[in-house]
């Protein structure tokens, strides 16, 4: 394994796994970073990865959540999830092909990263101004669950469009992560399930010392970011996710074009 791999493989799993929980789209970084750093293409093996290990740090933070799933024990939050992702997971099915094809342009990416952004900032705003909504029911779940077909376009990010929805019903922004990422489960494991439908389609060498380091990077990575974001979540103000974002647009313009 040539060091430079190693290095390129070490930085991306560390930035799916920071970025995946928070609202600036982990796609759009890692696009930008490699673009930046002139990488090559990670391979569909280490993307695989990367998100395997963005999946297991959500599952072990929400562990006592899905023993109770398991156990038949909270039937209410099994049957929101699962209907808040039959959306995303028809959409996916249909259209992820034409979308990787199409729509992974400079240009789409720095629009949705702004665009999104804005809308985050403004769901917050609108939020305050609104009874706080105290548990998600059938319905609100399913809203947050159409809101993730946006985030099939390249540099939306699927958390931010899931907070976006659940603050503008009147969640406060604790409330909106945690269902965003409890819902990121089911999502991840289609994401995951695509890139090994993909991989069965079109197989490749597999490297099991980088595998093991993607995955382990990006969930440790993933883990800390978790815990990081719950924490100070109500200490942040939306404002600075937006601006980030207006940044990270830039740059894209600038490096992509």
């Amino acid at each position: 394994m040539e060091e430079t791999s190693f290095i390129q493989w070490l930085v991306l799993a560390l930035i799916q796994g920071i970025t995946e929980y928070l609202p600036i789209s982990s796609s759009a970084h890692l696009i930008l970073v490699s673009k930046i750093m002139k990488w090559p293409d990670q391979g569909l093996v280490m993307d695989i990865a990367a998100h395997g290990g963005s999946l297991l740090a959500v599952m072990w933070y929400f562990k006592d959540e899905l023993l109770k799933l398991f156990k038949g024990k909270n039937w209410k939050l099994f049957i929101q999830l699962a209907l808040a992702s039959i959306p995303l997971a028809i959409c996916g099915y249909i259209f992820a092909g034409s979308i990787e094809q199409h729509l992974r342009s400079p240009m789409v990416i720095t629009a949705s990263s702004i665009i999104f952004g804005v809308i985050l900032f403004l769901s917050d705003k609108v939020q305050k101004t609104k009874p706080n909504q105290s548990e998600f029911g059938i319905k609100q779940a399913v809203i947050v669950g159409f809101s993730q077909i946006l985030a099939l376009i390249p540099g939306a990010s699927r958390s931010g469009v899931t907070m976006s929805a659940a603050m503008s019903m009147g969640f406060d922004r604790k409330k909106a992560a945690r269902f965003s990422f409890l819902l990121a489960i089911p999502a991840l494991l289609m994401t995951t399930g695509y890139g090994f439908m993909k991989l069965y389609q079109q197989p490749s060498d597999y490297n099991i010392v980088g595998i093991l380091t993607v995955l382990i990077v990006s969930f440790l990575a993933s883990l800390f970011s978790i815990k990081v974001f719950l924490k100070l979540i109500n200490k942040i103000s939306m404002a600075s996710f937006m601006w980030y974002r207006i940044i990270l647009g830039a740059l894209i313009v600038v490096f992509l074009q």
